[in-house]
């Protein structure tokens, strides 16, 4: 078997998913042993226990009984271990199918789809398909927290600088072997949680100032009182002061507890409020901790765990876990009256109050430093299921996109074709029949783009472009509600990508698809030759599709690098048939009727009118 056959994603998700179906087998049987443990052991305690009750063994073997309790309490534990690593194995074996999903098509099944980060006005994610169904989102997005997943929708709505989309790639490249990481990271942080954990609310109580400032006098007497009433008590056992005395010790806790009760339920309110299951954290930042990595930016996020002279963020988190632990008592059915001797809540909530003056500064950074990793892991991912694709090569000077053999990223067997847009004020004016390809190549355009500019592998196999702006206008929605036509509403995207093209200084990619459809053929014609001298006349390059063959002269107007590129297609056995690839020139044939007519809709041909034929 040859080295490149042992280390294709699709060997490697299965090899796992097979290592972890077998560990969750083996875990069943151990599970099943311990289950039948527990029930001889309880049978045992209320056999002995019958025995004992109607005369039949002595009451010494009361001992047996509790011998048998004390197993039956140890076996409950180690099952509940298991269990734990039965979960564990479990999502171990899904995120190995969901990447097998991945490369075979399944990934438009995943539920998160990403529809919270859509806007209908954002300049290019409605059009490109990067949240929503089939999206860019629903095929990368591998992220356990809700802010890891705030963070990639961040960079795929928004292109990043030069230096940062370098980093994110070296970063990437070093993560995507690292499957063992990957997934760990992963699966620590959904064993906190069954849904998606939200750090934002354990930010706002950790970043909140202090909540028992008002009692802060409750926790010198909560140290003192109780010994003091413990020590009358045992006095007056031994007579030396009056035994009724440690009643009036009893009564002062019993007013200090009524005193602290609402100030102390406040806070453990809000404290639990944000806490969901990040008292379970410390395992993960462990996992981040113990990972050696070598790159910059990895490092950079690292160190932020784990400062020098200082113990590590896994050391924290053990900590909250065991002071959040004490108040989780309070559920406990002997809680009042530990509380009542001990001033048990004044202790524990105190001692939470000074972990957060500590370190709930720190907390943000290090959620942060979670959800850039979570995101690039999902960059690594991609790129590690995705062997074909290449790293992009960027560029100072632009704007410019260039790309050899490029691809639609997120459909399976696409046709690939070479865009060049070396530099300011080019553009492809792209005409052909209908469902030719058109749109779809500009979207692969657009859609790469993002992906290079938020750090991620492209479809192609060379890809070079400069920073800059994805701005586009396809997807243009009439709107009953705002009272919007679909004339109007296109006016208001092409203005907008006007405006940010001037903001961007020309550092910008546009791609127009059919602009101006709801006005008529000589306004359009007129109109879209002004659009695109507006946009080029900015310094930004793009694309335009269009159906008006006339829009072609601009290719010879000087100053601007237009150039006409058309799809075509062909009819063989009354069928038509398309080969996705761009040529050179304007196209010379439409299918618009034969389309009509192979729907089954009886138009016959006419004589084109003599203002079209000379336009």
């Amino acid at each position: 078997m040859s080295s490149s056959a042992e280390t294709t994603p699709h060997r490697t998700y299965t090899e796992r998913r097979t290592a972890a179906q077998a560990k969750l087998a083996e875990l069943d049987q151990v599970s099943a042993r311990y289950a039948n443990l527990r029930g001889l052991t309880f049978l045992a305690a209320a056999g002995i226990s019958g025995l004992i009750l109607f005369g039949k063994l002595a009451k010494p073997y009361w001992w047996a009984v509790a011998g048998a309790v004390a197993a039956y309490g140890v076996l409950a534990v180690l099952h509940h271990y298991v269990f734990r690593r039965e979960a564990r194995e479990r999502l171990y074996v899904t995120l190995n199918e969901r990447g097998l999903d991945r490369l075979s098509g399944a990934w438009r099944e995943f539920t998160e789809r990403g529809e919270r980060f859509l806007s209908p006005a954002h300049l290019y994610t409605p059009d490109l398909d990067v949240f929503g169904q089939a999206s860019l989102f629903q095929l990368l997005n591998e992220t356990a927290t809700r802010s890891g997943e705030e963070r990639l929708a961040s960079w795929l709505s928004a292109p990043a600088r030069a230096e940062e989309v370098g980093a994110r790639q070296g970063a990437a490249r070093e993560l995507a072997p690292l499957m063992d990481f990957r997934q760990d990271l992963c699966v620590e942080a959904r064993v906190v949680s069954k849904e998606k954990a939200d750090p934002h609310q354990f930010i706002q109580w950790a970043e909140a100032g202090p909540s028992l400032d008002a009692i802060r006098w409750s926790r010198k007497v909560a140290l003192l009182l109780p010994p003091i009433t413990l020590a009358l008590y045992v006095l007056g056992q031994l007579e030396v002061v009056p035994r009724w005395l440690w009643w009036v010790g009893l009564f002062a806790q019993l007013g200090v507890a009524v005193a602290t009760r609402r100030a102390l339920r406040e806070m453990e309110e809000r404290m639990s409020a944000g806490e969901h299951g990040f008292v379970r954290y410390a395992p993960l930042f462990e996992r981040i901790e113990r990972q050696e990595l070598s790159h910059p930016l990895l490092k950079q996020l690292q160190s932020g765990l784990q400062r020098a002279g200082e113990p590590s963020v896994s050391t924290h988190f053990h900590r909250f876990s065991r002071l959040y632990s004490f108040v989780e008592f309070k559920r406990h059915q002997f809680h009042p009256v530990v509380h009542l001797l001990t001033l048990w809540d004044i202790h524990a909530l105190f001692a939470l109050e000074a972990w957060r003056a500590r370190h709930g500064k720190e907390v943000r950074g290090w959620f942060e430093a979670l959800a850039e990793l979570e995101a690039l892991s999902c960059l690594a991912g991609f790129a590690h299921d995705r062997p074909t694709f290449v790293w992009p090569t960027l560029v100072s000077e632009g704007p410019r996109v260039e790309a050899k053999e490029l691809s639609h990223p997120l459909l399976d067997d696409p046709v690939p074709n070479d865009v060049s847009l070396p530099g300011p004020r080019h553009a492809l004016l792209i005409t052909g029949s209908n469902m030719s390809g058109k749109t779809t190549l500009m979207r692969a355009v657009g859609a790469n783009v993002v992906l290079a500019l938020a750090g991620a592998p492209v479809h192609a196999r060379e890809f070079t472009l400069s920073p800059l702006q994805v701005l586009t206008s396809m997807r243009v929605k009439d709107s009953l509600e705002r009272g919007v036509s679909y004339f109007y509403a296109e006016v208001q995207r092409i203005k907008a990508v006007l405006d940010a093209a001037q903001a961007a200084k020309g550092q910008c990619l546009f791609l127009l698809d059919e602009i101006l459809l709801g006005t008529n053929t000589r306004e359009r014609q007129i109109a879209s030759r002004e659009v695109l001298r507006l946009l080029l006349g900015t310094g930004a390059c793009g694309a335009v599709t269009t159906h008006d063959l006339s829009l072609a002269a601009l290719a010879d107007e000087p100053g601007a690098h237009v150039v006409n590129v058309h799809f075509r297609d062909h009819l063989e056995n009354e069928k038509m048939v398309f080969d996705y690839k761009l040529r050179l020139g304007v196209v010379d044939t439409t299918n618009a009727l034969r389309v009509l007519r192979m729907a089954g809709v009886p138009v016959t041909e006419a004589e084109e009118p003599a203002t079209q034929r000379t336009s």
